[in-house]
């Protein structure tokens, strides 16, 4: 990758929906040059796909939830690999300090959240947790 795909990527960061045209003005580049890069990304496999980002109050219905995860031993790709198969997990982040993971969970309602909650800690090497509900949020990437 060159400049001119950094700069590209950072573009598409920001916003994914941006035309050809205006990315190819912004680069200084052809509107073909910023396809066949963009297709090279692909292919590569460094962009992976393109998504749509709500605000977390877009749908007040749903229960958002953070889980601190502590694990025991070397479980860890077992206690990885059992907690992305549980659908009430809607992210899963490695990190240091006090806890070994960082559970992003999400469900309908307090009922869904409670099974989610227990199924979690049915899995085995997981040796302890913290769960916070998701209140709201203040600033947005």
């Amino acid at each position: 990758m060159d400049a001119v795909d950094q700069q590209l990527l950072s573009l598409l960061r920001k916003d994914a929906r941006t035309s050809v045209a205006t990315l190819a003005n912004k680069l200084g580049v052809s509107r073909g040059t910023v396809t066949n890069r963009v297709t090279k990304l692909e292919d590569a496999g460094i962009i992976v796909g393109y998504t749509v980002k709500l605000r977390p109050d877009a749908q007040p219905s749903e229960i958002s939830a953070w889980m601190s995860v502590a694990v025991e031993g070397n479980e860890g790709r077992s206690v990885i690999a059992s907690l992305l198969g549980e659908r009430g997990v809607a992210s899963l982040h490695d990190t240091n300090g006090r806890w070994d993971l960082l559970a992003e969970l999400r469900a309908a309602n307090l009922a869904e959240l409670s099974q989610v909650l227990e199924r979690i800690r049915l899995i085995r090497g997981i040796s302890s947790s913290e769960t916070s509900i998701h209140l709201q949020t203040y600033r947005l990437s």
